[in-house]
């Protein structure tokens, strides 16, 4: 008969209760040389670092607006009348005095013909009175002719001539009326298309006078655009300090970029700035002019106008797209001394014309910007740097207000 120990089966027990502890160490221990392992895996992710640029520049502003024609006029009839004659081809470009339109003009012919008959008799009346005056003139001297009759003949003189100048000014107003038959463009421009057509009656000489026609002129070609009250104040402090061309009467340049475009290609200059502040809005008017020989540039165009926004002065640059947002703070990721990642809360300034941010605050020239994988980092991470340079987008403004 076999006899089990007890103590056998007990140290069997314990033997496997052991191993299955050491197991579970064992996995344990794996899983957290794995965790470990992930940040060191981390800490090797290569960055580009820069420092920023650093440059003597001139900062600009930007605004938006609209373009309009330097002179805009409507055409309407001065007198009544059916139209006879429609003499542009629509939207050609018209000189001024041309003749546009044609009223019927026989009615005020007839009317002239009228002016200039009563204006005849008016004359033979002046005679007759003339003749009669002189005739007793002579007579009064000699105590012949009575006060009254002298005086009824002097004032039969007085009321001819004054028919004269009454029949003359009503052959003025049917020569006028008569030319008015003939409408012509006030100005040079480009022209609309005819608002109406031959045959129809169109009112004139009044408020409510048929509108025929527009014209426009194009070249020059007026900008306008508004500004902020402190951006007013801004330009009046820079301008009394010497630092920048008074807007008002030194020709302050101006360039345009249209919907189209990547630069500011069309320079204008400064001619206009409204006398006050809208109370509705709280900006003022400005206005650049510019020529517009080839008349690309037409009335009713948006555009974006940059000008002179500083004295010149040095500033610190980087770009736009390497600034982070956390609300509404703007920061950098830079780079510390033992290469861990770092974050700087920053200001900002407007975009330069060398498509780079100004920073006005919170990183200097010294500092190492992190310039890519910046979602990829957190603060405090070790990194694997590698240096690069921050290059701007080439532009001449800067050259060019300098030269005005």
């Amino acid at each position: 008969m076999i006899k089990l120990n007890f103590n056998t089966n007990r140290n069997l027990a314990f033997g496997v209760v052991g191993l299955l502890i050491a197991v579970i160490i064992l996995a344990f221990t794996t899983s957290a040389e794995e965790k470990q392992e992930q940040p060191a895996a981390m800490a090797s992710l290569p960055v580009e670092i820069a420092t920023p640029v650093y440059e003597r520049i001139t900062e600009w502003d930007e605004y938006t607006g609209r373009f309009e024609a330097s002179s805009r006029v409507e055409v309407r009839a001065r007198v009544s009348g059916f139209l006879e004659k429609v003499n542009f081809q629509d939207g050609e470009h018209v000189k001024k005095g041309q003749t546009l339109f044609v009223i019927d003009q026989r009615p005020f012919k007839i009317a002239l013909d009228e002016a200039e008959a009563n204006y005849a008799q008016a004359l033979a009346s002046l005679k007759t009175a003339q003749d009669n005056f002189e005739r007793v003139e002579s007579l009064r001297e000699t105590g012949a002719l009575s006060i009254e009759e002298y005086d009824r003949r002097k004032q039969a003189l007085v009321h001819a001539e004054a028919s004269i100048q009454l029949a003359q000014a009503k052959v003025n107003n049917a020569k006028l009326n008569l030319e008015f038959t003939e409408v012509k463009a006030p100005i040079s421009g480009l022209v609309s298309r005819d608002r109406v057509n031959e045959g129809n009656i169109v009112d004139g000489g009044s408020a409510n006078s048929t509108l025929l026609t527009t014209i426009v002129a194009t070249s020059p070609i007026h900008f306008y655009f508004t500004g902020s009250e402190s951006d007013y104040l801004k330009y009046v402090r820079l301008a009394r300090n010497g630092e920048r061309g008074e807007a008002r009467s030194e020709g302050i340049p101006v360039f345009i970029q249209l919907l189209d475009e990547d630069e500011f290609v069309h320079e204008a200059t400064m001619d206009f700035v409204d006398n006050e502040i809208d109370n509705n809005s709280g900006t003022i008017e400005s206005r650049a002019v510019l020529e517009n020989k080839d008349h690309l540039l037409e009335p009713g165009m948006f555009g974006k106008a940059r000008l002179l926004g500083s004295a010149e002065h040095e500033a610190l640059m980087i770009p736009d797209e390497v600034i982070g947002t956390n609300q509404s703070m703007r920061f950098v990721y830079t780079l510390s001394e033992d290469n861990k990642v770092v974050s700087k809360t920053v200001t900002l300034g407007p975009l330069h014309s060398n498509g780079l941010r100004i920073i006005r605050d919170g990183i200097t020239s010294e500092d190492k910007v992190i310039v890519n994988n910046i979602q990829k980092i957190r603060p405090g991470m070790v990194v694997n740097p590698s240096q690069v340079a921050i290059e701007g987008e080439t532009n001449n403004l800067t050259e060019v207000a300098q030269a005005h």
